[in-house]
């Protein structure tokens, strides 16, 4: 009988997993994470986690990996940030924790796989995209190692989210999960990301608006309330079509601004890849943030880096998103937005 760890988060995604490979035959035991310091957040968490274990008469972990996460994944995106660049915590999150740190605890344990609630499948070896196209977390995953997807599952890769709910509600103890509100993409931001750097940054620091000729053209807030492809929040003198931020410089304090079409981007920069096959140069489809669409492109690496050029203009490339190399549905790699070119 295979033996099988998995992620517990007291969401109905990962309950229903639980129950499900308990209901295929697996020897199955639970683990809890603890990511960040949130008291009666994790107490909510486990008491329900402790519920479906009893009910699923399995033992289950309460795995403190907080330093870990601070570290790799926390302090990380207050860097980001305050690089003038977009976090993607998801992502770090992904690679070094959940199929990370947890997939070392889980071999420890000496268990066969780890199985999460991801909305995503592994074929032939590759991550490849959910049933649910609604919730497809491929994206979120194509930074992790390619030697971890040999010990994980992805159970609920296969079945829309409605199902999912549905197998929740036909079982008593369990429909309270059914109807719970969705976590939050990023598990640590409550209501916006700006909460949380006010704490380790100073983001109230207004600075100057410049157009592409270099010149001042009005105001903004701090350089930490705008991302690429914003129209609003800030001021440009004497504007009559709408403009967006085209890039920012973090260490001037200033945003450069632009009309619509300034945003076009045809080619960008990607370094830190984390590749899934071993061709240099190939053709493929990528998408530059969660739920852009796939655009078709060329690739073509140079040690840690590739150069991407892509066959349609696309808009709100922004420096330190993950730029996701698709071939149809497979991932075959992945890498740190870097500039545009």
């Amino acid at each position: 009988m295979k033996k099988v760890l998995v992620a517990m988060s007291g969401g109905v995604d990962s309950t229903v997993v639980t129950y499900l490979l308990k209901e295929q035959g697996y020897e199955i035991e639970g683990v809890y994470m603890k990511l960040h310091d949130n008291p009666s957040y994790h107490e909510n968490n486990i008491q329900k986690v402790k519920k479906v274990a009893n009910f699923l008469n399995i033992k289950y972990h309460i795995l403190d990996l907080s330093d870990r996460f601070n570290e790799a994944v926390f302090m990380p995106f207050v860097k980001t940030y305050k690089e003038g660049l977009t976090p993607n915590p998801c992502v770090l999150c992904n690679r070094n924790i959940k199929l990370g740190a947890l997939l070392a605890f889980a071999k420890e344990g000496k268990f066969d796989y780890l199985a999460t609630g991801h909305y995503a499948q592994i074929k032939e070896g590759f991550i490849s995209e959910a049933v649910d196209m609604s919730k497809d977390q491929s994206y979120f995953l194509s930074n992790v190692k390619k030697e971890a997807l040999n010990s994980v599952l992805f159970p609920l890769g296969a079945m829309l989210k409605e199902d999912v709910k549905e197998i929740a509600r036909g079982i008593e103890i369990l429909k309270s999960f059914a109807e719970q509100k969705e976590s939050s993409e990023i598990c640590f931001v409550e209501d916006t990301y700006l909460e949380v750097l006010q704490d380790h940054i100073d983001i109230e620091k207004p600075g100057d608006v410049l157009n592409t000729e270099g010149n001042i053209v009005g105001t903004h807030r701090g350089y930490m309330h705008y991302t690429i492809g914003k129209r609003k929040g800030f001021t440009v003198h004497g504007a009559h079509d709408p403009h967006y931020v085209l890039s920012i410089d973090a260490k001037n304090n200033q945003i450069t601004v632009g009309t619509k079409e300034k945003l076009n981007v045809l080619a960008f920069e990607v370094n830190e890849l984390n590749m899934f096959i071993d061709e240099k140069n190939f053709e493929c489809s990528v998408k530059i943030r969660y739920r852009s669409p796939k655009i078709a492109c060329e690739v073509q690496i140079k040690g840690d880096r590739a150069i991407v050029k892509l066959f349609d203009n696309v808009q709100g490339l922004a420096p330190g998103q993950a730029a996701v190399f698709y071939n149809e549905d497979k991932v075959i790699g992945s890498g740190w937005i870097r500039s545009e070119i």
